[in-house]
């Protein structure tokens, strides 16, 4: 800005020269300079005044918008913005295929201790130690009346317990709020489940983590606020589940076994609508894992998934399978199951020594031969049994959803030799798990393509590539319908739902090399119904013993095939199958009158 003197020459000396008063000349323009401030300092004023009543006018605006707002919504309870209490908000439901509940959040508190605040420890530990019995009176007041600041009594507690917490009084005693996992259904389902834990904890609130089952393996999704609170919905039927279990465990405590598995599994789309595995536990108070002794004696282990086992002569469908699938037999060609037979400088024996002769295909399955099969598992190969295992999914841990399926590798023969091969085409030498072995039956079942096992519910059908031809797999179906009807399973038949399966018993190895004699592990491998199958059923009993004849009886004929026929008829109703009379060829018929 220009300041203009304000005695500027060009005006004093003409005004001196014409005799004027040059001091009149400086106040005009004095005036001029302070008018000309006034007006630039109001102008400045006026504008901060407008901006300042902007802002107010923003802010009014924006005060009744919110209070319209309000007042126009649903009154709801009011969150806490802390960080925490999002994280235990965020865990979704799990649901069964439809949709009843399987797990969920429960409101609850923890139970804290600040000493320094605390009017009477000794009181305090006192009441304490009378509403929870497992804690001592005599810890808890050592530790209110030491030098900690802060101290967890419990994670969670009922309301019940609390109110007795408020009774007590002590302004020391705090409470913070979580949200626990809860399985309304208890024990069912337990080893699908797995359960959860706390992870990151505050005083306000906890994150909530799966730590085994479905819990671990779709933790991310659980925790992810972005599925929006959708539920997980699982393949599993909840009221199929419970008719299982409870057939399955009355099977096991009648036939006095160790432990107990099975898989229903729906063989089109690979949706496994039960698994049960025996002993088990109730998620909402998981065990400890067990530090000592044999894993699979603990109620975590899961069976179905990762106990691997030789299944026995469940195995032999396999074979025949692939055999009549290459060409190199029918289900009637003769083979000769004469001993003895040897193999690598093996003998090759069979069940109680006993000499069948000369059977045809399908009665080497009926009669469960293991020359037989060994004869046909040297005609294809070790090569091409290797490839054949390999697609239907024996060579690597099954795919199913849950952590602990990962553990369930199956054991393969270190050298696949022809002994290998023989000895493998029976169930022995191979050990692998029952949800192994229900996918393989799955593939037979649906007329020769691989079948992924899944937890979740799917749409549609959901087929692999394909393993053996439809004639194969026919073939394979007829053989097993024969065994419940002439064989070794004739104990598994159930009227309306024509069964068909495959028993296998297996010796129990040791520990530390070799097999017991008196224990073994009893297989019923099956489908229903045989003319059309829907689903595959595997029952597995651990070291399995009936006991009311004169002798002990081991075989899975009189073990797992009973509990596995018990199992269908309860289950079978619930999956919507009606009794039917299974087709047949009809008898010629001639007319002998037109009346």
């Amino acid at each position: 800005m220009t300041r203009t003197p304000l005695r500027p020459l060009a005006r004093i000396l003409p005004a001196r020269a014409a005799g004027e008063n040059p001091d009149a000349i400086e106040r005009e323009n004095l005036r001029a300079r302070h008018d000309e401030m006034r007006d630039r300092m109001r102008q400045r004023a006026e504008g901060r005044l407008l901006v300042l009543g902007l802002f107010f006018l923003c802010a009014f605006v924006t005060v009744a918008l919110r209070m319209g707002a309000l007042a126009t919504s649903d009154p709801v309870e009011p969150r806490a913005s802390a960080k925490g209490a999002a994280i235990s908000a965020a865990r979704a439901d799990i649901v069964d295929r439809n949709g009843h509940l399987l797990a969920t959040n429960f409101e609850t508190h923890a139970l804290y201790a600040q000493p320094p605040h605390m009017v009477d420890p000794a009181a305090a530990a006192k009441g304490l130690a009378a509403v929870f019995p497992d804690l001592k009176e005599d810890e808890l007041l050592e530790d209110f009346t030491g030098k900690r600041k802060f101290i967890w009594i419990k994670k969670t507690i009922s309301p019940e317990q609390m109110q007795a917490v408020h009774e007590i009084g002590d302004p020391g005693l705090l409470f913070g709020p979580r949200d626990m996992r809860l399985y309304p259904n208890g024990a069912l389902a337990a080893h699908v489940m797995g359960g959860a834990s706390f992870g990151k904890e505050g005083v306000s609130a906890a994150e909530v983590i799966g730590v085994a089952g479905v819990e671990k393996q779709f933790d991310d999704y659980l925790r992810d606020p972005a599925n929006g609170q959708k539920p997980l919905q699982l393949s599993l039927d909840l009221t199929v589940q419970a008719a299982a279990e409870r057939v399955l465990y009355g099977g096991m405590r009648l036939l006095n076994a160790k432990g107990a598995t099975s898989v229903l599994m729906d063989v089109h789309t690979g949706e496994v609508i039960s698994v049960v595995s025996l002993p088990s536990f109730d998620p909402n108070n998981r065990p400890r894992p067990a530090t000592e002794g044999d894993q699979s004696d603990s109620p975590l282990f899961n069976r179905s998934v990762q106990g691997v086992y030789e299944l026995g002569s469940a195995f032999k469908i396999f074979t025949a399978a692939q055999a009549v699938d290459l060409g190199l037999v029918s289900p009637s060609t003769i083979i000769d199951t004469s001993g003895p037979m040897k193999v690598g400088g093996f003998k090759i024996g069979e069940f109680q020594n006993k000499n069948y002769g000369k059977l045809s295909v399908a009665d080497i399955i009926v009669k469960s031969s293991n020359r037989g099969t060994g004869r046909m598992a040297l005609q294809i190969g070790v090569e091409r049994q290797q490839d054949f295992l390999k697609r239907l999914g024996f060579f690597e841990a099954t795919p199913f959803e849950i952590v602990e399926a990962r553990t369930g590798k199956p054991l393969l023969p270190k050298r696949w030799t022809d002994l290998s091969a023989v000895t493998v085409s029976y169930g022995h030498g191979l050990s692998s798990s029952p949800m192994h072995l229900a996918a393989g039956y799955a593939a037979i079942a649906n007329g020769g393509l691989a079948v992924r096992p899944t937890i979740l519910k799917q749409t549609g059908t959901q087929t692999g590539d394909r393993v053996m031809s439809e004639g194969a797999a026919r073939a394979a179906r007829a053989m097993l319908r024969k065994v419940v009807t002439s064989g070794t399973a004739s104990m598994g038949e159930v009227p309306g739902y024509a069964v068909g399966g495959k028993t296998g018993t297996a010796d129990k190895p040791k520990p530390r090399g070799g097999y017991y004699d008196d224990k073994v592990i009893a297989t019923f491998a099956t489908m229903f119904p045989a003319h059309d199958p829907k689903y595959v059923l595997v029952v597995t009993l651990d070291e399995p013993v009936e006991t009311s004849g004169d002798k002990p009886r081991r075989t899975a004929g009189w073990t797992a095939v009973p509990v596995a026929a018990e199992m269908i008829g309860r289950i079978a109703p619930l999956l919507g199958l009606r009794p039917t009379v299974e087709p047949a060829t009809l008898a010629d018929i001639t007319l002998t009158s037109s009346n």
